[in-house]
């Protein structure tokens, strides 16, 4: 008698409810790890709220987007709000690729797709510090959805949103011009792709695209900044061809899972075909083919090449948009007929692929401060950090604090609280033009430093630029787990203000 698994029958009957429930899974998962576990933002988040603070149409992390809905995430609901941000995020990018597979290979070869995608390790631990790399991937999915809507399709009412998209795009990462080149490319390759723009809808959609880009466009010709990064010089090519291939393999690990659940299912480890359950499509079009594999390896190898070249630390549009079809193109590959070999096997690979990246963060968190070997930026106490120096200054001044300077680590946490106060980079003022030296010395402030003594004597840069300063007693801080490291120990000095 031939056994079939509830989920194998879930798939069948009900496949958008098992896409739901995984989703929503993952999503729970990698929210309440940084609520739990974070007492301050991950890598550059602190820096994108204090950017995003002063709704600035451009700077030079660049284009707005991302830096405006973080800050309106953060005044709703704190950090929770960013983290849930991100989430949602990662919720829309998996329901508009089950929107894509479901119209190309059907509803139940669709599940197996976004099952396969959220293997790709992009989509787990990187998607907690919402920036604009994540707000690209729903973006870049629902743009694809579009796009086969119009070029697979025929169907003209889609112009609207996919002109949205992209102008949202634009607006969102530095990128985005060269993830929308593949889809023209794509819809001018052949005749029946060209007979989708015979018609006036481009043109109003790059209207739509013009109109919702055209500010951060007029601040790029202001700031003079619209022009390709330096060419490397011949010398500089051998390790710039090593760097793209040190992005490349980060891909290709990225998608060990989907390697490892194709593998595990082929006929080498599993029963009989005749014995597997079957998961069924119709007959697939051709031009549909073209269209995964097109976007499954054009995002990747361009974003790689183009990073290689110029020397960008990640791939061009961020691995969540370069691998979003990679689970999607080995569905299509698979054949019409997808026999599911070792049911048990392939549920308990799948569910350590997703739960596994969870571990190395609880691990770093919890072990690393036992062993001395580096500072968790995580366990850093923002909340208690930036009540201190806020409620220092105003009760030293009576006036609310205006703006921190110093480190710009330490200076970004204290700008999350304390009244939100502006962030200066005082060593760098032109990457923050809201603010100067001179209104600093003007409104005052707090300059914070990490501090090497018991007197607090303030670093020999931050004392020439600020001329004068009166350090005070450090202050300690206790991580959330100190474990074998030192207190951590702040410097700072209060800049009075000079206007009542």
């Amino acid at each position: 008698m031939r056994f079939t698994s509830l989920i194998i029958e879930l798939i069948r009957a009900r496949p958008r409810l098992v896409v739901w429930l995984v989703v929503m899974l993952q999503a729970a998962l990698w929210l309440i790890l940084p609520v739990v576990l974070y007492r301050s933002p991950p890598d550059d988040l602190a820096m994108l709220l204090a950017f995003g603070r002063e709704y600035q149409v451009g700077t030079d992390l660049g284009p707005p987007l991302a830096f405006w809905l973080a800050d309106l995430a953060f005044r709703a609901g704190g950090m929770f709000g960013v983290y849930l941000l991100a989430q949602l995020c990662s919720i829309t990018t998996f329901s508009a690729l089950y929107l894509l597979a479901r119209a190309i290979v059907g509803g139940q070869q669709a599940v197996l797709a976004v099952l396969l995608t959220m293997t790709v390790t992009a989509f787990s631990s990187p998607g907690v510090e919402f920036g604009p790399l994540v707000l690209a991937r729903p973006l870049w999915a629902l743009l694809l959805l579009h796009s086969w809507q119009l070029i697979g399709q025929g169907r003209r009412n889609a112009w609207f949103a996919w002109s949205i998209e992209a102008g949202l795009l634009l607006l969102t990462t530095s990128a985005a011009i060269g993830l929308l080149l593949p889809i023209i490319v794509f819809a001018l390759a052949t005749p029946r792709r060209r007979r989708s723009l015979m018609s006036f809808d481009p043109l109003f959609a790059l209207l739509v695209i013009v109109v919702l880009a055209l500010p951060y466009l007029i601040w790029l010709i202001r700031a003079d900044t619209l022009a390709l990064p330096p060419w490397p010089a011949i010398a500089d090519l051998s390790g710039r061809a090593l760097h793209w291939a040190a992005l490349l393999g980060g891909l290709l690990f990225a998608i060990s899972g989907i390697v490892l659940l194709a593998a595990l299912n082929s006929g080498w480890f599993g029963r009989k075909p005749e014995e597997a359950p079957i998961i069924y499509r119709s007959k697939l079009d051709p031009l549909a083919r073209d269209f995964v594999y097109f976007f499954a390896v054009a995002p990747a190898l361009v974003g790689s090449v183009i990073s290689g070249l110029f020397d960008l630390e990640q791939v061009a549009g961020g691995a969540g948009v370069a691998l979003l079809m990679s689970g999607l193109a080995v569905i299509v590959a698979a054949g019409d007929l997808i026999h599911l070999r070792r049911q048990r096997v392939l549920r308990s690979v799948w569910a350590a692929a997703v739960i596994a990246p969870a571990l190395p963060v609880i691990a770093i968190t919890v072990f690393l401060p036992w062993t001395a070997s580096g500072e968790v930026a995580t366990s850093l106490p923002a909340p208690a950090i930036a009540h201190f120096f806020g409620d220092s200054f105003e009760r030293r001044t009576n006036q609310p604090l205006p703006a921190v300077a110093g480190d710009p680590r330490l200076a970004a946490l204290i700008s999350l609280g304390a009244g939100r106060p502006h962030l200066f980079l005082d060593a760098a003022p032109e990457r923050t033009p809201w603010f100067t030296l001179a209104k600093f010395n003007e409104t005052g402030g707090v300059v914070v430093w990490r501090a090497s003594d018991t007197i607090g004597t303030p670093p020999a840069d931050i004392a020439k630029r600020f001329p004068g300063l009166v350090p005070e007693v450090p202050r300690a801080f206790e991580r959330l787990i100190t474990g074998r490291q030192p207190l951590l120990r702040i410097g700072w000095a209060i800049v009075r203000p000079k206007t009542p």
